[in-house]
């Protein structure tokens, strides 16, 4: 085609053909190409250069994200046809304890082209772990590493890649719980907080009669106990208890044996295991990397030579090439790995290790200080809301009393009032009787007169003295009852000033106690309750019976009272040294108290187990519990008996 383009140029204008300057390609002006890389928790966006390898790459994001602990992760990609693969890093190749393997690939672009990764306008890679370690405890030494390998277990439980038992699940859930959100408050907390987080595997969901309100209480519960924990302790608790379970760093193959059985390969850290179809928790039996010497695969077939000469060679069939190279790969880094275990740290690992330790030991006197800072708030807290209701008890008594002190002057008032006019009344009846006896006298001087008027006089008189008496009776009685009232009105006072003494006991006490909350509050730093305005208004006056009371104002605590918090000495650091020494011991009683916890759990929730729902795998995992049986004991148990017998054995499967 393009040669045709130029003969016709050519004979179209003859008379220009020295002028113009021979057709070429144009060169590209691409110089850089858009890449993504995701973690499990960010996505990273790069520009790299053409001529850019995926050991450039793999460094860039390793550098952007703080990571050293670079020899468990790799840049996983899906191909064109939908394969996983890992992109290679080195441009010319690596050495490994396998041999010698060429790469020829020497850039990420030619990737595209060779490799059948899907063209697209970015081209996306995910960064993973892809090796594991034996002990997740003593090889993590970054934070940012057990981060990740945090995020990709927890993701594969979730999407049930890896088998994890009911009972499991919640502990590791309530790990996850704490790491995401922290602390549980209870006074913070809502039911229904974690309804919308994914924390079960579907599978065990479906296989409870329990509803999502039931399995929040169940993780809830456990979820308050690790109170106190950081998110990196969560997280590597978390992972200790995840490399417990059987299929956690384990890459599963579809393979066979020479008499076609259909198996699974899984391979981890320590070795090779051979697994049955149908049950990829119990191997059948294993190869550790130390009796291992070299792997190679010829088409589908590959090839295992043991390290004991005697021993025939190991060899089994994949189904895919293509599968072929990825299980060599994977044998290779975990090889690499397995052998660094074994020999003494390099002095980059001893240095992380040495400030991993330092940061630690500086986070653990950081969270002590704040644990006794949280401690004496929480105290404080308590103190002013003890005060603070004590206060409002004082101030209801007070409130109680001053009504009783007015009930008590109205009522005196009253007595007053009605002790008054008795006396006037009495005076009043004294009055009329004193003209009564005036009267009668003025009769008995008249009554001499006459006969008639004598007769009239003495009905008069009779008359008279009768009134007379009623009006002294009167007289006694209003008396008796002005007596009464004046008795009544002494006791009144009596009660008015019992009153007023109570009421300057209660605000004596009152101010006592503001002068408390007050203290508290410089402590606490929050806002100085003050006492009610009413309170502060009353005064004592002694030519009153109204009481008052005159309220001082709380005296100003002086700088010896703030809390001082002293820092850890030298001697809590050895402490501390300690303390990391003895974790070991402290960590098997806590696993054997957490077992306990688990056989619990998995008894209560044991009734609402529906049988229909349970899968191969849970009934493997009975069948192993009933025996007493655990991933240890039983690899233990395969790796019993020579390289050649185990071979035998493979064979014969």
């Amino acid at each position: 085609m393009l040669k045709m383009i130029t003969q016709t140029k050519h004979h179209s204008f003859p008379k220009m053909k020295e002028k113009m300057p021979p057709f070429k390609r144009k060169k590209s002006t691409v110089k850089n190409f858009p890449v993504k890389a995701c973690t499990l928790d960010a996505e990273l966006e790069f520009n790299l250069e053409l001529k850019a390898t995926g050991r450039d790459l793999y460094d860039l994001v390793c550098r952007t994200i703080g990571l050293r602990e670079t020899w468990y992760f790799g840049l996983q990609y899906e191909d064109s046809k939908g394969h996983i693969a890992w992109l290679k890093l080195d441009k010319k190749g690596m050495l490994s304890g396998f041999g010698f393997i060429k790469l020829k690939y020497n850039s990420i672009w030619h990737l595209v082209h060779d490799q059948g990764i899907p063209q697209q306008t970015t081209m996306p890679f995910m960064f993973l772990a892809k090796f594991y370690p034996e002990e997740v405890a003593e090889e993590l030494v970054q934070e940012v590493t057990q981060h990740l390998f945090f995020l990709q277990v927890n993701r594969a439980i979730l999407a049930m890649d890896i088998y994890c038992p009911p009972e499991a699940s919640v502990l590791l859930a309530s790990y996850a719980v704490q790491a995401k959100f922290g602390d549980y408050d209870e006074g913070t907390y809502k039911p229904g907080m974690l309804a919308s987080e994914e924390l079960l595997p579907q599978r065990v969901i479906d296989q409870y009669q329990m509803t999502a309100e039931m399995w929040e209480e169940r993780i809830k519960v456990w979820y308050a106990d690790h109170r106190g924990m950081s998110r990196d302790e969560a997280e590597i608790e978390y992972l200790k208890i995840a490399q417990d379970l059987d299929m956690y760093g384990v890459n599963y193959f579809p393979i066979s044996n020479k008499k076609d059985t259909d198996l699974w390969l899984g391979v981890t850290s320590l070795g090779l295991n051979i697994y049955e179809k149908e049950n990829k928790l119990t191997p059948k039996t294993t190869f550790q990397w130390s009796e291992i010497r070299h792997v190679s695969f010829d088409d589908k077939k590959f090839t295992i030579k043991p390290v004991d000469k005697t021993s025939p060679n190991f060899v089994f069939y994949s189904h895919k090439v293509r599968m072929n190279k990825l299980i060599l790969d994977l044998c290779i880094g975990n090889h690499d790995l397995f052998m660094r275990r074994r020999k003494p740290d390099s002095m980059e690992v001893q240095q992380m290790k040495t400030q991993a330790k330092e940061e630690k030991s500086r986070r653990q006197i950081e969270r002590n200080k704040l644990a006794r800072e949280k401690q004496l708030r929480e105290i404080a807290e308590k103190e002013k809301a003890i005060m603070e209701q004590r206060l409002m008890q004082y101030q209801e008594e007070i409130r109680l009393a001053n009504e009783a002190l007015r009930r008590s002057e109205e009522t005196a008032d009253l007595l007053a009032e009605k002790s008054r006019v008795a006396e006037e009344e009495a005076m009043l009846l004294g009055q009329k009787a004193s003209e009564a006896e005036h009267k009668i006298t003025q009769f008995r001087l008249t009554a001499l007169k006459t006969e008639e008027e004598k007769v009239s006089l003495e009905r008069k008189t009779r008359e008279a003295e009768q009134l007379t008496a009623r009006l002294v009776d009167e007289s006694e009685r209003r008396a008796a009852e002005a007596n009464k009232l004046k008795e009544e009105l002494l006791r009144a006072r009596v009660a008015e000033k019992q009153a007023k003494e109570k009421l300057l006991e209660f605000l004596s006490r009152n101010a006592y106690i503001n002068t408390s909350v007050s203290s508290l509050y410089s402590v606490s730093s929050n806002s100085v309750l003050d006492v009610p305005a009413d309170l502060h208004a009353l005064r004592l006056n002694a030519n009153s019976p109204t009481l008052s009371l005159t309220h001082s104002p709380p005296p100003v605590l002086a700088d010896h009272h703030l809390p001082s918090y002293d820092f850890i000495a030298d001697n809590d650091m050895e402490q501390l040294s300690l303390e990391i020494e003895k974790e070991r011991v402290q960590y098997l009683e806590k696993s054997k108290h957490l077992q306990d916890q688990l056989r619990d759990l998995k008894t209560e929730i044991e009734v609402l187990k529906v049988d229909e729902k349970q899968c191969e795998l849970d009934m493997l995992h009975d069948e192993q519990v009933r025996l007493g049986e655990n991933k240890y004991s039983t690899l233990k148990k395969v790796k019993c008996g020579s390289t050649k017998a185990r071979v035998a054995y493979f064979e014969e499967l």
